[in-house]
């Protein structure tokens, strides 16, 4: 059985779940990894049989591989991404796409029409509540989206930092609005404001709000908080007629689907570990199983671009338009 051979850039949280995940596909092998931290790099190379590199330039550039993963900070991405495109090397990316919408673009601009595979890390929609909630929604669409993250400050120190993580907005709440997408279909116009950050060390802002106009015509609002001790809610509600969903996350493997008819209140609790699921997608495309990825980057763009205008709108004080298929 021929064996895959990828690498990883970036030790991380997030990395490590990804690196885990696929030290147990048997059709897998992790042959090098990277991050600027070379006691890590050591660690978690020696942990799977790796090679350590403290650069991901370096890995990219003599690392003989079938596909890679990009789990680095906002901040980091552009040059990695050239460097997998340029090589003919697909690649797996962490979201959020990148600090800014140029930088993102320009990327899927470098990818145009070479048919690399891609996927991003927009994990929900791999979870079954998803597509049963897809499912119900079906011939009922959205009429109401509303969304929450409300949760602490990740302790990271380039997390604070505008222009290291982009803001909560734009690195964590972006799996909000992916999923408002998934289920409501494109955002036509948004309009946010944000409260400043108090401590001029930190300037991400400790709270924001967007409100969105759907090209369906459905309204919605989506709100992030960074100022609580630990996670109180990450979820999205959808109304539709005669029905209301709620998902919600508590962890990375502990989701729930709430459904709401005239019959009562039915709960789903999923216990999928999403990370994995669409890691195995990425390599089974990579080996010819399936057809595609469920969020290739040019459909990942999509929803970091309405992250992207949620953050401009509410720096701005202006309205955002988002242009034809959910971009400017």
């Amino acid at each position: 059985m021929r064996r895959l051979r990828v690498a990883c850039v970036g030790t991380g949280f997030i990395a490590g779940k990804h690196l885990q995940a696929l030290s147990q596909m048997g059709d897998v092998e992790i042959v090098a990894v990277a991050d600027t931290q070379p006691e890590r790099a050591e660690e978690v190379a020696t942990r799977y049989g790796a090679r350590p590199h403290t650069d991901g330039a370096t890995l990219l550039a003599t690392e003989e591989l079938d596909a890679v993963w990009l789990c680095v900070p906002p901040f980091a991405h552009g040059a990695l991404e050239a460097a997998a495109i340029a090589r003919g090397l697909p690649f797996f990316v962490e979201k959020p796409l990148a600090l800014d919408l140029p930088t993102a673009q320009g990327i899927a601009d470098q990818l145009a029409g070479t048919g690399l595979t891609t996927a991003v890390g927009y994990h929900w929609r791999h979870l079954d509540v998803v597509e049963r909630a897809v499912e119900l929604l079906a011939g009922r669409p959205a009429q109401l989206v509303t969304g929450y993250w409300w949760d602490k400050t990740p302790r990271v120190p380039w997390w604070p930092r505008r222009a290291y993580s982009g803001g909560q907005v734009i690195e964590q709440t972006t799996h909000l609005f992916d999923l408002a997408r998934h289920l409501a279909g494109d955002v036509d116009t948004v309009t946010a404001a944000e409260r400043a950050a108090a401590d001029g060390a930190e300037d991400v802002p400790t709270a924001a709000s967007s409100l969105l106009r759907f090209a369906s015509g459905a309204v919605g609002s989506v709100s992030s908080a960074r100022v609580l001790a630990g996670r109180h809610r990450v979820a999205l509600h959808v109304v539709a007629d005669g029905l209301v969903l709620e998902v919600s996350e508590r962890g990375l493997t502990d989701h729930e689907l709430l459904v709401g008819t005239e019959r009562g209140t039915e709960v789903l609790r999923s216990e999928q570990d999403p990370i994995a699921a669409e890691d195995r997608e990425f390599v089974d495309v990579l080996l010819g199983r399936t057809a595609r990825t469920r969020v290739p980057y040019e459909e990942a763009l999509r929803s970091h671009a309405l992250a992207c205008a949620a953050d401009r709108s509410a720096r701005e004080g202006t309205r955002v338009h988002l242009g034809e298929g959910g971009r400017r």
